[in-house]
């Protein structure tokens, strides 16, 4: 079993800055994937951003430029990194792992980030 626990979220005014960490604990070898999804209210749970196998790195296109995401293999831990985030950017933010061997996908519980205008 995989756990992922998210912190950092809270409210941000648009233009500034937040970093929300994802610590990954548990059986984690198999694990080649990480990243990022959010989901904002009466809205389908979309990518942000995700580090697969190899290290190649996604952003959805409305993310690019502002938001980066990285990982600290060393601590198990994953980050985002939000800069000059936007009222549209507000949502619960979500951490995944997953085993492209096993096709498995793990979930944290979710943070929510609040850009006030």
């Amino acid at each position: 079993q995989v756990q992922l626990v998210e912190s950092g979220g809270g409210l941000v005014q648009a233009g500034g800055s937040l970093r929300l960490s994802c610590q990954v604990s548990g059986i984690t070898f198999n694990i080649d994937r990480t990243g990022w999804f959010r989901q904002a209210p009466g809205k389908q749970r979309e990518l942000v951003a995700v580090i697969g196998s190899g290290g190649s790195i996604n952003y959805a296109d409305s993310v690019k430029g502002r938001f980066t995401i990285s990982r600290d293999n060393a601590k198990n831990t994953v980050y985002l990194q939000m800069n000059s985030p936007r009222p549209e950017d507000t949502a619960v933010y979500y951490c995944t792992a997953g085993s492209s061997l096993y096709n498995i996908d793990y979930w944290g519980k979710g943070t929510l980030v609040t850009v006030s205008s």
